[in-house]
């Protein structure tokens, strides 16, 4: 029951900051929405190396072999991972008039919602890893550890969830359907983290390799979509203060908690 709720936080997180179309009138504005990409980027680096390579790491020296090998391939493997995915899936970033992926006639709205899903992808499996972990024991993962990463997730899902919730609405789109939209651009995250639990508990000395292809993942979004994003446009700081606040946060969850 612990884990079915752990991966539910960050579905949570997204649902909560998407139904901040019914709050808010005006279309988010710019340097906010940059510290909060920012905020999110910093939020993923930390949980990347604190919740998810130092403990593949550690894992990997309690069974015997080299420890920095599973964490190389993972990390390389989890890059690739969402290389070929984001080179296959239509979607369209923020900022961005050119979808990217494979061509596709599908709506603008549809395709901002698809790049949100893609990068929910990687955030899903880290929770479903550090999960799987906790609960298959002998690995040096709590679970307080696991549900201070759902925590973190789910914090900086919250901004995400607004993030495209808001321009959908800016778009023309009902307030209602933009709500929807924005929660249902999370629904992955926990089907993913289901799907990783499920295949950690067929190959459990594979979780340091599975823990490192979660961190790779996410810092693949994290170089690839939000931190150009939080850059993009008129120079700000503000992107720069919310990645510094961000990594400081899952940081002190991860140490605190972990």
């Amino acid at each position: 029951m612990q884990s079915v709720v752990g991966l539910l936080i960050p579905f949570a997180g997204t649902t909560l900051g998407s139904a901040m179309v019914f709050f808010m009138r005006k279309q988010m504005g710019k340097k906010l929405e940059k510290m909060l990409l920012g905020f999110a980027s910093g939020v993923m680096i930390a949980a990347s190396v604190w919740s998810l390579l130092i403990p593949a790491i550690d894992m990997a020296k309690e069974q015997g072999g080299i420890a920095w090998i599973p964490a190389a391939a993972g990390f390389l493997g989890g890059m690739a991972f969402l290389l070929v995915l984001d080179s296959l899936i239509p979607h369209l970033h923020l900022e961005s008039t050119k979808p990217e992926g494979i061509e596709a006639d599908l709506k603008k709205t549809t395709m901002l919602v698809l790049a949100v899903t893609l990068h929910n992808i990687p955030e899903g499996m880290s929770v479903g890893v550090i999960f799987a972990g906790a609960l298959f024991g002998h690995t040096g993962i709590t679970m307080a550890g696991a549900f201070a990463l759902a925590v973190g997730i789910a914090i900086q899902n919250f901004p995400e969830g607004a993030i495209i919730s808001m321009p959908l609405r800016s778009e023309g789109m009902p307030r209602l359907r933009s709500f929807v939209y924005g929660s249902l651009s999370g629904i992955v995250e926990p089907a993913a983290a289901a799907v990783t639990i499920m295949l950690a508990s067929h190959i459990i000395p594979a979780l340091p390799y599975l823990l490192a292809f979660a961190a790779g993942a996410m810092i693949y979004v994290v170089v690839e979509e939000l931190i150009p994003e939080s850059q993009a446009g008129e120079h700000s700081n503000a992107g720069t203060v919310g990645a510094a606040i961000g990594f400081v946060v899952m940081m002190i969850l991860d140490v605190a908690l972990g």
